[in-house]
C-alpha cells in the first residue's frame, strides 16, 4: 500500500512537471533563446560566418537533446537570414520552410515574430516589397503580444527600421519616415540615426540628412558599435559629404567604409558594391577619371557576379550544418543537402564563366576614356530599363527612381519654376523619357486630350517658346547643368 502511494505521488509530480513545461511557451527563453540569439547576432555583426554556422550547429544538437523543437527552428532561421543576405535565395527559402515547421504555429509570440521578420527580410532582398510589408506586419503584431524581455526590446526597433526601408522602396514615404522615427526612438543608437539619415538622403533633404548622419557618427565614436553598423554609418556620412561637395571628408569616410566592407565581406559583401559606386561618383566629381573608372569597374563586377571563394566557404559551412541537421530530422532534409550541392555546382560554374568574361573584357580594353564611357552606359541603361518599366506600370516609386537616373533634371526644373508639383515633375520625367502623348495617356489612364492640356501648362511654367519642341527643350535642360 505504501509503495502504491509513493508511486502515485511520483506520477502526480511528473504529470505536473510535464504540464507546466507544456503550458509555458517561454520556458527556454533564458537557457536557450537568449544565449543563442545574442551570440548569433554578435557573429552576424562581425561578419564571422563560419563561426555563426558552427554556433547554430552546436545549438541545434543541444535543442535535440532537450527535445526543444522550436530551438531547432531558431537555428534554421539564423542560417537562413545569412543566406538571404548573401543572395543564396534558394537555400534561404528551404531553411525558412524548415524553421516554419516548428515556429509558424508556436505559442511563443517572440518566436513567431522572428519567423515573420526573417521572411520579410528574405522578400526584401528579392525586391518583393509588398510581401515584405505583409510579413513585417505579422512580425510586429506577434511581437507586441509577446511578454517584455531583453530579446523583445532589441527586436522591436529593428522591425520598425526594416519597415521604414520597405515602405521607402514602395514609394510610401510618409509610412517610411514614421517607421524610421519609431525605430530610432526605441533604439537611440548610431545605427538607428544613420537609417533616418539614409531616408533623408533618399528624399534629397540634405539639411536633415546632415543632422542625423553627424549624430550617428558622433554616437559611433562614443559607443562600441559593431563593424557592419560602423560600415553603414561611414558609408552614409561619406555619401552625405559627397552630396554637399566636401570631397576630402567624403573620401575619408568612404575609404573607412571600404575597409570595413572588405573586413566583413564574408557575410556582408553586398554592402561593398554600394561603397564602390559612391567612391566612383566621388572621384568623378573630383575629375579623377582613373580612380572613377577603377571603382566603377569594381562596382559593376560586384553587381554582376557573386564572389566564387566567398560562396565556396558559405556552401561548405552551410552543408556541414545541414549534415548535422539531417541526423535529427526527417527524410525531407535530404532534399536540403541535394539542393545545397546543386547550388554550389551552379555557382562554381557560373563563377568561372563570369571570371572568363571579365578577363576577356580587360584584354579588349583600348583606352581608359572609352572603357569608362562604356561602363557608365551599362549602368545608365540598366537603371533606364528599370525606370521605364516603373513608368509603364504607373508605379508610385517612379519619380524617386527617375531622380537617381537624372539627379540634375528635377533640380533644373525647380530652378526655373519652384512651384512645380510632384505630379507635374513626374509628367516632365515621362516626357524626358520620350514617351508620346498616347503612351502617357495609356500608362496613366487619362484621356489623350488631358495630356495635351498638361503639356500646354508645362510649356507655360517653363517659358518654352511656341515654336520650340518640348522634348528637345527637356533634353537640353540637363545638358546645361552638366556642360
Amino acid at each position: 500500500m505504501k509503495n502504491l502511494i509513493v508511486r502515485t505521488i511520483r506520477m502526480i509530480i511528473l504529470f505536473i512537471t510535464i504540464s507546466c513545461s507544456q503550458t509555458s511557451p517561454y520556458h527556454h527563453t533564458e537557457d536557450f533563446d537568449m544565449p543563442l540569439i545574442t551570440k548569433n547576432n554578435e557573429m552576424n555583426s562581425s561578419g564571422n560566418f563560419e563561426a555563426l554556422i558552427k554556433l547554430n550547429a552546436e545549438y541545434f544538437k543541444k535543442a535535440g537533446a532537450m527535445g526543444y523543437d522550436e530551438g531547432k527552428g531558431l537555428c534554421f532561421l539564423n542560417v537562413a537570414n545569412v543566406n538571404s543576405t548573401e543572395g543564396d535565395y534558394e537555400r534561404a527559402h528551404i531553411l525558412l520552410d524548415k524553421a516554419g515547421e516548428s515556429l509558424k504555429h508556436s505559442e511563443n509570440n517572440f518566436h513567431k515574430a522572428k519567423f515573420y521578420d526573417s521572411y520579410a527580410h528574405y522578400y526584401s532582398h528579392l525586391k518583393q516589397y509588398d510581401k515584405a510589408i505583409v510579413y513585417s506586419d505579422s512580425a510586429l503584431f506577434s511581437l507586441k503580444k509577446a511578454p517584455d524581455s531583453e530579446l523583445k526590446k532589441k527586436l522591436m526597433p529593428r522591425i520598425y527600421t526594416n519597415r521604414g526601408t520597405y515602405f521607402a522602396w514602395k514609394g510610401q514615404l510618409g509610412n517610411s519616415l514614421k517607421n524610421f522615427h519609431k525605430g530610432n526612438v526605441l533604439e537611440k543608437s548610431a545605427y538607428s540615426n544613420c537609417m533616418v539619415a539614409q531616408y533623408h538622403l533618399y528624399t534629397n533633404r540634405l539639411d536633415s540628412a546632415g543632422i542625423y548622419a553627424l549624430r550617428a557618427e558622433n554616437m559611433m565614436n562614443r559607443h562600441k558599435t559593431p563593424d557592419v553598423e560602423r560600415l553603414w554609418i561611414y558609408y552614409t556620412a561619406g555619401y552625405y559629404y559627397n552630396e554637399i561637395n566636401q570631397y576630402d571628408e567624403a573620401e575619408k569616410m568612404l575609404k573607412n567604409a571600404l575597409e570595413l566592407s572588405i573586413k566583413t565581406r564574408l557575410t556582408y559583401s553586398f554592402h561593398i558594391k554600394d561603397v564602390y559606386k559612391a567612391l566612383s561618383d566621388l572621384y568623378r566629381k573630383k575629375k579623377d577619371k582613373e580612380k572613377a573608372y577603377f571603382y566603377l569597374s569594381r562596382y559593376l563586377e560586384e553587381d554582376s557576379r557573386l564572389n566564387e571563394s566567398r560562396f565556396a566557404a558559405i556552401n561548405k559551412t552551410t552543408d556541414s550544418f545541414i549534415t548535422e541537421a539531417k541526423k535529427e530530422s526527417d527524410q525531407r532534409e535530404n532534399d536540403l543537402w541535394a539542393v545545397g550541392i546543386l547550388v554550389f555546382i551552379i555557382l562554381s560554374v557560373s563563377g568561372m564563366y563570369i571570371r572568363k568574361n571579365i578577363r576577356l573584357l580587360k584584354l579588349k580594353k583600348k583606352n581608359l576614356k572609352t572603357e569608362t564611357d562604356r561602363l557608365k552606359n551599362r549602368v545608365y541603361e540598366k537603371k533606364l530599363q528599370e525606370v521605364t518599366e516603373l513608368a509603364k506600370r504607373n508605379d508610385s516609386s517612379f519619380l524617386m527612381k527617375f531622380k537617381e537616373l537624372h539627379p540634375e533634371f528635377i533640380s533644373r526644373l525647380l530652378i526655373i519654376n519652384p512651384d512645380f508639383e510632384n505630379s507635374e515633375l513626374a509628367f516632365c520625367a515621362l516626357l524626358k523619357l520620350h514617351f508620346t502623348s498616347k503612351e502617357i495617356a495609356d500608362y496613366t489612364f487619362v484621356q489623350h486630350k488631358s495630356i495635351q492640356q498638361k503639356k500646354y501648362r508645362i510649356r507655360k511654367k517653363l517659358n518654352i517658346e511656341g515654336d520650340q519642341d518640348i522634348y528637345e527643350f527637356l533634353d537640353q535642360l540637363e545638358k546645361t547643368a552638366n556642360p
